[in-house]
């Protein structure tokens, strides 16, 4: 999977930035590199990186060390990036960081939605890394900067009203009845949310947990294809954020399985209120493409979203997904050379 320390490399590089700029915007970066080193295209990450710097902010300034005895009060606090970012840091450095993620995964899952979901799908790439080669010390790092980076924008969603909903996930995301102001950026939004459909609320079994995960990230992938003019970046997070749950289940103990499918929907669920059209249109790809010549297309956009997006469509595998990353590439503004 990562067969040259190019990956290594590119997260040692992007380690000394913070996770987001402008104060609201985040680095994709060390999701986009890892995504294109474990499709074989390593040769092309530092050559994307030097792209995308100018992207980049340098690593934020502390406020004060978070402890165990104070992170319930920096909790959600933006400001404390660089704290969170030590802290687990610090944490990885002591013990096994299976155990960590443990600990942390469920603290953290109630607020999954906090910046724009970027930061669990930061720790599935950091996590599936991980699982591939359990201990590089960048890969390690990575996953120390993608939980502070959760930590630090935490953001719950509550008093949800259960809405009907439908068997399967593709039915039921259509079930999902878009909010009416669509307005202002991600957290707005998200606040306009104040029911989504019920599904999958019976299930108790870990497997089929994982099973109906797999299912939502394969409807949401496929959604794309005819939804995602609604807004062709935002709308990318209602597949890629369930599917960074689902590259994480096999770090976490079964008994987490479950809650970790109630937060991925929400949070796919979610974003499609917030952004889905209110009508799908047809979509037909321009011809016939193999997932290799689709993530080289993707490559070569160069967008971060597309990229993204076309990983999770290649977990997939199947035509329809490679149509909704083919959609995806149309519809976005390449990476600017």
């Amino acid at each position: 999977m990562y067969t040259t320390g190019i990956l290594d490399e590119a997260l040692q590089r992007l380690h000394s930035s913070g996770p987001e700029r402008l104060g609201r915007l985040t680095n994709h970066a060390p999701m986009a590199v890892e995504a294109l080193a474990v499709h074989g295209q390593a040769g092309s990450v530092h050559r994307w990186l030097d792209m995308y710097t100018r992207k980049l902010e340098e690593f934020p300034s502390g406020v004060e060390p978070v402890t165990v005895a104070n992170w319930r009060f920096a909790l959600g606090d933006s400001r404390r990036a660089a704290d969170w970012i030590g802290y687990f840091g610090r944490e990885i450095a002591e013990r096994p960081w299976r155990d960590v993620l443990t600990e942390w995964w469920p603290r953290l899952l109630p607020g999954l939605y906090g910046g724009s979901t970027h930061p669990v799908i930061r720790v599935g790439h950091a996590v599936r890394t991980l699982l591939a080669d359990d201990g590089t010390e960048p890969r390690l790092t990575e996953l120390a900067h993608g939980l502070g980076y959760w930590a630090a924008r935490y953001h719950p969603v509550v008093d949800l009203a259960p809405l009907p909903g439908a068997g399967s996930a593709a039915d039921a995301l259509d079930a999902v009845t878009p909010i009416a102001a669509r307005d202002g950026g991600f957290p707005a939004r998200l606040g306009r949310v104040t029911g989504l459909p019920v599904w999958a609320a019976a299930v108790t079994d870990p497997h089929e947990a994982r099973d109906r995960l797999t299912e939502l990230v394969r409807a949401a992938t496929h959604r794309y294809a005819t939804h995602g003019h609604g807004e062709e970046t935002m709308l990318v997070h209602a597949a890629t954020a369930p599917n960074a749950v689902l590259r994480t289940l096999p770090a976490l103990p079964h008994g987490l399985w479950v809650p970790s499918l109630r937060a991925a929907w929400t949070a796919s669920a979610a974003v499609t209120a917030m952004y889905a059209p209110h009508a799908p249109v047809a979509y037909t790809p321009p011809g016939t493409f193999t997932p290799e010549e689709v993530f080289e297309r993707a490559m070569s956009h160069g967008d971060e979203h597309v990229i993204k997006l076309t990983d999770t469509a290649l977990d997939v595998g199947d035509e329809q997904a490679l149509t909704a990353a083919l959609r995806c590439i149309d519809l976005s503004e390449p990476l600017v050379r």
